[in-house]
């Protein structure tokens, strides 16, 4: 305690005075300026639109494909039958979908260790139905100028009609985007009767509504900004990137010192680089940044930078490449095309490559040859053990036998492992197209015929005459 009676732990707190005007305040917070993405044309611009178009005929249009007398390409979680063309696959069949995560991510690796943000630029569904929503917004609203003269005009008819006309083709878009993917997992046609008979309780109509108001919230209003603060890739691609990784990447040595100047005039005698500093590159970026400024995890590595300056540098009779794709190697040491591609193809880039060609070769092998039976055993636990007329022991099992074909099967079970083991169960158990079904199996074995315990036997499912074959494994229990 103090002289005055107060503690001494007690902490003291300054009064910072208010600010005399409003002037001084400093706000810790920037308001997120709306990017305004000119449009723009040439190589890469064309490969983006194709993948685009690539990309969106597989999603629109694999669930309206036919195989046989269902849908091509289904995942019926009811029925628990993932349905790939002439594949069905059940929940057992789970390493598949771990073998394709693990290939993805190596995929993933590989390209961003080879060009960077290559999947963001040219294949993200983020980038692609941005690309889709701002080609309707240039066309409903116009070009830049037009937008950003519109956005800050006062209301009017005009602005009100070509707005809501815009959201309008936009919630259609999305909702349609929405309706297919939901269509991956119901039926097409039953989703789309469903719409028709206006049945909105239905669990897959909520999903179609959300999945649709998520396209049109991301694709149409936070843009950039799901690349820039939401994506994790943009954070942890850092530490798959090296001075080797292909980037977009602005040559300072050749364009600096950058300034405008005439078609005719003499850049050296102006003691000027390449660059005319028309801020093109800045223009057409769809995350807004400044490609001169250097590596930045913003870039998506989409190209529509080298586009717009390869068209400034035709204008201007410049060689092209002011902004192009290389390494921070090439661009330090000015190396040649050829020794670029030596230093991308580097040990790492060809042992991601390489585990990636094995594991695709032995995921495909194991598809091909892949048993189109599944069969799972349960112990009946009501009686573990029991004995019967004749002086025998018992065992009773339950077996889920699932067939894996699109046409009606017929089944053999037998079981050995211990001796005189003898199976009960039907002669031929049939099971229909992309079904399953349990039987129940009795296994009786001699009173005497074996040592009290857990004996390890084997089930054998054969289909008939001669198709596939399983070896299950279980225990029978003699007491004690």
């Amino acid at each position: 305690m103090t002289q005055d009676g107060t503690s001494a732990s007690r902490r003291v707190i300054p009064i910072i005075p208010a600010p005399a005007n409003e002037e001084e305040m400093v706000s810790l917070f920037a308001a997120t300026k709306k990017v305004y993405p000119r449009s723009v044309s040439g190589l890469f611009a064309y490969w983006r639109w194709g993948l685009v178009a690539l990309t969106q005929l597989v999603f629109y249009g694999l669930p309206w494909l036919e195989w046989g007398q269902r849908q091509a390409v289904l995942f019926d979680l009811g029925a628990r039958r993932f349905y790939i063309f002439g594949l069905v696959l059940y929940p057992q069949d789970f390493i598949y979908l771990t073998g394709l995560l693990v290939i993805s991510a190596l995929s993933l690796f590989l390209f961003t260790a080879v060009a960077g943000r290559l999947w963001c630029g040219y294949a993200c569904p983020q980038t692609v139905y941005t690309e889709m929503f701002m080609w309707i917004e240039r066309k409903v609203e116009g070009e830049r100028g037009a937008r950003i003269k519109l956005d800050g005009s006062a209301m009017s008819l005009e602005k009100l009609v070509k707005k809501w006309f815009k959201h309008l083709i936009w919630i259609g878009l999305a909702m349609w985007t929405g309706f297919t993917f939901v269509g991956y997992f119901t039926p097409v046609r039953e989703l789309g009767m469903e719409f028709l008979q206006t049945r909105m309780g239905s669990w897959e109509v909520f999903w179609v509504f959300f999945y649709g108001f998520a396209t049109y919230g991301n694709a149409g209003f936070m843009r950039e900004q799901v690349c820039k603060y939401m994506c994790p890739y943009a954070r942890f691609q850092s530490a798959m990137f090296d001075h080797d990784t292909l980037i977009v990447a602005y040559d300072a040595q050749r364009g600096e010192p950058r300034g405008t100047r005439g078609r005719k005039d003499d850049m050296a005698a102006m003691g000027l680089g390449s660059c005319v500093d028309c801020e093109l590159c800045v223009q057409v970026c769809p995350t807004g940044i400044d490609i001169r400024n250097g590596l930045q995890y913003e870039c998506i590595g989409c190209g529509a930078c080298i586009d717009a300056c390869d068209s400034v540098m035709d204008k201007m009779h410049y060689p092209r490449g002011l902004v192009r794709y290389s390494t921070q190697n090439v661009l330090a040491r000015i190396a040649s095309r050829g020794e670029m591609l030596r230093h991308v193809l580097r040990p790492r880039v060809l042992i991601y490559a390489a585990l990636l060609v094995v594991l695709c070769t032995a995921m495909l092998a194991s598809l091909v040859l892949r048993t189109p039976l599944k069969v799972d055993v349960v112990r009946d636990r009501g009686a573990l053990s029991r004995i019967v007329t004749g002086g025998k022991l018992e065992n009773v099992y339950r077996l889920q036998i699932m067939n894996a074909t699109e046409s009606v099967q017929h089944y053999r079970i037998t079981a050995n492992g211990l001796p005189g083991l003898t199976a009960f169960a039907q002669d031929a158990v049939e099971v229909g197209p992309a079904q399953a079904r349990w039987v129940p199996v009795r296994l009786q074995v001699a009173y005497e015929g074996a040592k009290p315990g857990s004996h390890e036997i084997q089930f054998e499912i054969q289909a008939m005459p001669a198709g596939a074959h399983v070896t299950e494994k279980s225990a029978f229990l003699v007491p004690r």
